[in-house]
């Protein structure tokens, strides 16, 4: 890495103790989500498709996808679906290479209704999913950056990424809630609960006094299991405390005040228009569709009050798109530099900026900056910041092959 490394202090309030906070997460099941995780997966099994045939990965990016709402018609005790979802997967993908002909299409589709299978109880990805292929080959002159046999390769894009740390109690709480929501326990305790799962959650108040924070969950219901609008009430309320003792357990400061609200949208007396159905687990199949893109950040967060990446990390190739590699580096070393200066920092913020054919790691600008804790001075710690971003940067390619072998979620 031959670039200048800045290293500089913030004067900002650390977010914690500002007035207001804003976290969102697309859980599992939700539209924008299932595009994002596919379609990382579809990189991940190109990539040691490639791997094994030619001993190196060849240009793709799958990072375009659409998830188009199919049609459903809800009834108590179990509806029936009128019209499939549709998956449309594009962008762009090697498939000959020499006299050989890899088969993407086969494995893009293979790959999504693997995942699906995997994560859905309910989507049968055969009968409740059509797919259509839209990947074409790149243009030459970015498949060329793929032809050298040893070494790192140049940037295959011009892009800006940014991570941070730590993570808030409210950016915890609102993952930690989503990943209980979905977890194989709650599952087995609700099985009526479906995939898409989204939480909003914003906090009122710092400092001394009290800390309002308020969650707002999104799941569904199967109706499959729910034969009435007695039940599904009665279930919801069983849902909510049950949500409401996991928050409160959550909870590690006495001035931290919780309040959940849960599918609000529900009316009561209107029988089955006022209620939130799926019969698949997913908005998906009617009432809205997906993007990649439009879901979490590379941390598996929607963060307003932080800055954020130029890029949709998912479905990236993982050995030149900076896009991808880039956002989780810049976490990964936020992380580090927090976690080896704990004592020193209240946050700390990584900014890395690629320039097209440059090698990945000699970014055109790396930079860290740092919020101090009272008392203390970035002069203590820049020069050994200076070296943590250096010896990352060194290593990067350990960070490509674990996104290769999809060792790192980005969705």
């Amino acid at each position: 890495m031959n670039k200048a490394i800045v290293v500089e202090q913030l004067k900002n309030i650390p977010l914690p103790q500002q007035r207001i906070e804003i976290v969102e997460r697309k859980g599992l099941g939700h539209p924008d989500n299932v595009c994002d995780a596919i379609m990382d997966r579809i990189s991940v099994r190109l990539s040691q498709e490639y791997l094994k045939k030619f001993g190196v990965i060849l240009h793709h990016n799958i990072d375009k996808a659409l998830l188009a709402a199919g049609e459903v018609e809800h009834e108590f005790s179990g509806g029936h679906v009128i019209k499939p979802m549709r998956l449309i997967i594009g962008d762009r993908a090697t498939k000959f290479y020499g006299d050989e002909v890899i088969p993407i299409d086969d494995i893009a589709i293979q790959t999504a209704k693997d995942w699906l299978k995997a994560n859905f109880r309910f989507v049968d990805p055969e009968k409740h999913v059509e797919y259509q292929i839209e990947l074409k080959e790149g243009s030459e002159e970015l498949k060329d950056i793929f032809q050298k046999k040893d070494g790192l390769l140049v940037a295959n894009d011009t892009s800006a990424a940014v991570g941070y740390a730590p993570l808030t109690f409210t950016e915890k709480i609102v993952k930690r809630l989503e990943g209980y929501l979905n977890s194989r326990q709650f599952k087995n305790q609700f099985p009526e609960t479906g995939e898409d799962v989204k939480i909003m959650g914003h906090r009122i108040g710092q400092g001394n006094g009290l800390t309002n924070l308020h969650l707002t969950v999104a799941m569904p219901f199967i109706d499959f299991y729910i034969d009435s609008e007695d039940t599904y009430f009665r279930k919801k309320n069983e849902v909510l405390e049950t949500i409401e003792t996991f928050v409160t357990h959550e909870i590690v400061e006495d001035q931290i005040s919780i309040k959940v609200a849960y599918n609000t949208l529900d009316r009561e007396k209107s029988d089955i228009s006022g209620l939130y159905l799926t019969t698949l687990g997913t908005s998906a199949e009617s009432g809205d569709s997906g993007q990649v893109g439009r879901g979490n950040r590379a941390n598996g967060l929607i963060t307003l009050n932080r800055p954020v990446s130029s890029e949709a990390a998912a479905g990236k190739n993982p050995v030149s798109h900076v896009g991808k590699i880039y956002s989780l580096l810049s976490h990964k070393i936020a992380n580090e530099i927090y976690k080896s200066f704990t004592d020193e920092i209240e946050e700390a913020y990584v900014w890395l900026l690629s320039k097209i054919g440059h090698p990945i790691d000699m970014p055109e600008l790396a930079a860290a900056q740092v919020i101090m804790k009272k008392g203390k001075e970035i002069s203590s710690i820049s020069e050994q910041v200076n070296e943590l971003i250096e010896s990352s940067f060194q290593k990067i390619d350990e960070l490509c092959n674990d996104l290769a072998l999809g060792r790192y979620p980005v969705a």
